[in-house]
């Protein structure tokens, strides 16, 4: 599955690895801001979160960052690009 079938269709959690202040400005209802900075440090945390994890951030950059390292950590994740766009994926689930 890719990120937009997960989205739509499965159980996931959504990861937004934007910083604080971004995240304030706008974000994925239901989505945990883990900034990418922090993502080493909390990878107990992410484990612990219902999988897959769908990471998303402005663009895709960071979110594309996190997936690579989180995917060598064992962490079951999808980048799932621009918040935005997970966003609109999320009013459409099923």
């Amino acid at each position: 599955m890719n990120s937009e079938e997960v989205i739509k269709y499965s159980e996931c959690t959504i990861v937004d690895v934007r910083t604080p202040q971004e995240f304030m400005g706008g974000s994925v209802s239901g989505s945990v801001n883990i900034p990418l900075n922090e993502i080493p440090r909390r990878i107990e945390d992410l484990k612990a979160m219902k999988a897959p994890l769908i990471l998303c951030c402005a663009s895709g950059m960071r979110s594309g960052q996190a997936e690579n390292f989180l995917n060598h950590q064992g962490v079951k994740c999808l980048n799932g690009g621009s918040w935005l766009e997970v966003n609109h994926l999320t009013s459409q689930k099923v």
